[in-house]
């Protein structure tokens, strides 16, 4: 049973869990009066994104097995604690029952459009682990648009019954959301680079053309760094809307967010090895975190 909630990867999918949450309960229903959404719906919408989100770690892990005992030895789950069949059976009911939730929601809230993400997004992961992942850049940018879709798909949901009178707070609500998305997609990619050359000697065994492969460890390293340069500017420009604005809690924050991130920038410059980028992914991970948590202050804006 370890082994199995292993494989989910548990405290990830708790992660994109809190940001719906937050999303839903923090962020848009503290500028939407009257979101679309029911506390059932979201029920419904949480768990068709777990088990979209669950079958994609299990479709990877299958297609990585050789690289991961290489990189990972001790986080091999599969053929291990877990037969591939099981896997491959686990795989298709969590996909299966994530769509299908997915596109049933999607025809009670008469937003039809929204099931294409549904199985757009589990036929990615499918691509991603057979394909996409092998392609240098490709499967990052692939991961970095998923992460921010559950944001996004609550977004599009909540909106629905947006009338003329409360225009405004949706136009607000947007800025909001987008904010929240492209950080969402600049830490992923981020991470994602980090961890590409966490893992570059299983990567080069199997062949996978990853960044740090096919240019090296230090100038993936370089590209990293500078789009970390781009988030800390843009979390700069945040912080200071948020302080002209006198939403001051948010502006400090988000200047908190940003020295973590100088921090990061800092380890990076002298990160060679595989220790150092571990350090850096979970550092990474820790400044997504903090973003998630700073939603629960829209309460008090």
């Amino acid at each position: 049973m370890i082994s199995f909630f292993q494989l989910i990867r548990y405290k990830n999918l708790l992660m994109v869990l809190l940001t719906m949450i937050l999303t839903k309960y923090a962020l848009i229903n503290s500028f939407i009066s009257d979101p679309s959404l029911t506390s059932i719906d979201f029920i419904i919408l949480s768990l068709s994104i777990l088990f979209i989100t669950a079958g994609g770690y299990i479709i990877n892990d299958l297609y990585d097995i050789e690289a991961d005992t290489i990189n990972k030895p001790l986080k091999v789950y599969i053929s291990k604690s877990i037969s591939k069949k099981n896997a491959w059976f686990i795989y298709l009911l969590s996909s299966t029952l994530g769509v299908s939730l997915g596109i049933y929601l999607s025809i009670i809230k008469n937003i039809d459009f929204l099931s294409f993400y549904f199985f757009g997004t589990t036929l990615l992961l499918f691509l991603y682990s057979v394909l996409l992942k092998k392609q240098v850049f490709i499967g990052n940018l692939c991961i970095s648009l998923l992460v921010t879709l559950p944001i996004y798909l609550l977004y599009k949901f909540d909106s629905n019954n947006i009338t003329i009178s409360n225009i405004l707070q949706y136009f607000f609500l947007s800025i909001a959301v987008f904010y929240y998305m492209f950080f969402a997609f600049l830490t992923t990619m981020i991470r994602e680079i980090i961890k590409d050359i966490e893992d570059i000697n299983g990567d080069h065994i199997v062949k996978l053309k990853t960044l740090p492969i096919l240019i090296g460890k230090t100038r993936a390293r370089n590209i990293s760094i500078f789009l970390s340069v781009v988030l800390l500017l843009f979390l700069f420009l945040v912080s200071s809307n948020y302080f002209i604005s006198k939403k001051y809690f948010l502006g400090t924050i988000m200047l908190m967010i940003s020295i973590i991130l100088v921090h990061f920038i800092f380890k990076s410059w002298n990160a060679s090895t595989k220790k150092q980028f571990h350090y850096l992914s979970n550092l990474m991970k820790l400044i997504m975190f903090i973003g998630i948590l700073s939603m629960t202050l829209f309460k008090f804006k």
